[in-house]
């Protein structure tokens, strides 16, 4: 049994320092995954990379209820999903009107115009839910893949999966998706 595991299984527990113990262990994986994530993003960016993996943690851990991990495997998993709601939060709140929706930053310095991925990210997000209706497994290697930055092998040990057939799904879930945004647009 790893020390996260062993952490996450003293935090189900209702171990009040379980959950000091477990960020200094986590926390350089969760700042890789969201490192990962925000490279996609555009130029820009209010949300930085240490502020999302401060609220996913927060969200992760510092729940009302108790939460029932299955492992290191399962926070990660959660963390990544974790993650990429923030984003599409964070996203939609951005085009709200009040908060300059519709508009485009201005870097006037080189007066460049930044093209935002806020819709993008909607789209992905919107793809993404449809695609867990139809197939929920994909969908889950679509959220480690794209939004969590693990490679085959690593999704494969989260969803229980051979790399193989994670490579097959990412595929397909991929094509999926591409047809499904594009016919959107």
């Amino acid at each position: 049994m790893s020390d996260v595991t062993r952490i996450l299984s003293a935090l189900e527990q209702g171990d009040p320092k379980a959950a000091e113990e477990l960020l200094p262990l986590v926390y350089d994986e969760l700042r890789k995954l969201a490192a990962h994530k925000m490279a996609n993003e555009a130029p820009g960016q209010t949300l930085q990379p240490t502020a999302l993996v401060h609220e996913a943690y927060l969200r992760l851990v510092h729940v009302p209820r108790t939460q029932n991990w299955d492992g290191r495997g399962h926070f990660f998993a959660a963390a990544a999903e974790a993650m990429r709601r923030i984003l599409v939060e964070s996203a939609r709140h951005k085009q709200r009107i009040r908060h300059g929706g519709g508009q485009e930053r201005i870097d006037l310095s080189d007066v460049g115009v930044a093209a935002p991925l806020d819709d993008k990210i909607i789209l992905v997000n919107d793809a993404l839910e449809s695609l867990a209706i139809e197939d929920p497994v994909q969908a889950e290697v679509v959220k480690l893949r794209f939004f969590a930055g693990l490679s085959n092998a690593e999704a494969a040990v989260v969803v229980g999966m051979s790399e193989k057939t994670v490579q097959r799904y990412w595929s397909h879930a991929k094509a999926w998706l591409y047809g499904y945004i594009r016919g959107r647009q």
